[in-house]
């Protein structure tokens, strides 16, 4: 038998929230796309919280109320947030730093929602979507012809397109197999995630402690009075947080948020989970016939929650840079992909030096940086105008 063959426009290598946003995207523009993941196994529901919750901007949400997933989501699980305190530490000479949607000109910071209520409605999108179809398998080639790039599985499938969108993650196959370098860096440290409920109302308000020795602690709004935890915490200090279980865990936190939130209880069932932290940064974006998006791109350290808010923004421009059909007759030109670049290149840069400069600030243990950094948070936090552009720009109004 001779290997099935299948062709179309754009192929989206991944199956994560990003590829498949990114699918969806294209398909609406009148794009023909295959999508390709190891694995078609449907997204399974579950009324229990999901650990791992994303911090959405304007952005994502502009992107996701296009594609007509954001309407899609059980809206009684996602929980707008309206203001955000910084804490220096647990001390008010420590530093302070606030912002507020009001201040913001707009009802909400950001969204916070978890994985599966996204993937959900992705995944319902996907299935009914014209113009897309899913292949399932593992790809062992990738060959870029002047005029389109071909695919080839275990099985002996190919997949010819003219333009490969690797959305495949952090450990991006397709990256590797276009030989685009990357710099890579552990920070030493581990992000530790779980859900719980509060004794006390949390009004939508998001709070961040930077605690020398003990990393980033931040909680995050749901809905009700629950509210989910991110701590980058050091390696060492990760894994003992793991092991502890819950009550160590708790006990651990409310030293710092017994005055926000009170008494904290797990969420049901107890589920503590860590995962490393890391930055990476591609050598382009772009190679022949091909484009990364999300992780596959760029990883940054999740203190701003903005990673996958680049991944939504890298799709946002690669869709408006593409266009119709009708507006190009190839969309891997080599044009537009350089157009797509420079249009990313600015907002990954700046959120990268963002990201990495505050965990390194924040790390310092010497004592001059740490009272320059207490005073620049009290000084911000007084000049009103450059603090609302950086919010703004945040929120993916900048």
């Amino acid at each position: 038998m001779s290997a099935q063959v299948y062709e179309s426009d754009i192929c989206v290598v991944g199956n994560g929230a990003v590829g498949r946003a990114a699918a969806l995207a294209l398909a609406q523009s009148g794009w023909k796309v295959t999508v390709l993941s190891p694995s078609l196994a449907p997204v399974q529901p579950s009324e229990e919280w999901d650990v791992r919750v994303f911090a959405l901007n304007h952005t994502a949400h502009t992107l996701l109320k296009q594609i007509r997933v954001w309407d899609a989501m059980n809206a009684a699980r996602i929980e707008p947030v309206t203001a955000m305190h910084v804490k220096g530490g647990e001390n008010m000479q420590d530093g302070r730093l606030g912002f507020d949607a009001y201040g913001a000109r707009s009802n909400e910071l950001a969204w916070i929602l978890e994985n599966r209520n996204l993937m959900l409605a992705l995944d319902a999108a996907m299935r009914f979507a014209p113009g897309v179809q899913a292949v399932g398998g593992m790809a062992t080639g990738l060959q870029q012809h002047p005029d389109h790039a071909c695919i080839t599985l275990q099985d002996g499938t190919q997949i010819r397109s003219k333009l490969v969108i690797g959305a495949d993650g952090a450990q991006s196959w397709v990256r590797g197999q276009c030989d685009i370098g990357m710099s890579y860096r552990s920070y030493g440290q581990k992000g530790v995630v779980a859900n719980f409920e509060a004794s006390l109302p949390h009004h939508g308000v998001a709070h961040q402690w930077f605690v020398e020795d003990l990393g980033i602690i931040a909680l995050l709004p749901l809905p009700g009075q629950r509210v989910s935890l991110v701590w980058s915490a050091p390696d060492l200090l990760a894994d003992e947080l793991v092991r502890g279980g819950m009550e160590n865990l708790i006990s651990r936190l409310e030293h710092y948020c017994y005055a926000t939130h009170g008494k904290l209880s797990p969420v049901l069932p107890e589920n503590v989970q860590a995962f490393p932290l890391r930055l990476i940064r591609t050598h382009s974006l772009i190679a022949p016939r091909v484009a990364l998006v999300g992780d596959a791109a760029h990883v940054v350290h999740p203190l701003a929650g903005h990673g996958m808010n680049l991944g939504f923004g890298d799709v946002a421009d690669l869709v408006s840079v593409l266009g119709k059909p009708g507006d190009t007759e190839d969309c891997g030109d080599s044009r537009l992909l350089e157009r797509y670049r420079r249009a990313r290149k600015e907002d990954v840069l700046l959120m990268q030096l963002t990201t990495d400069g505050l965990a390194r600030l924040f790390g310092s243990d010497l004592a001059p940086v740490r009272l320059a950094r207490k005073a620049g948070m009290n000084l911000l936090d007084r000049l009103p105008l450059i603090k609302n552009r950086l919010i703004s720009h945040a929120m993916g109004r900048g």
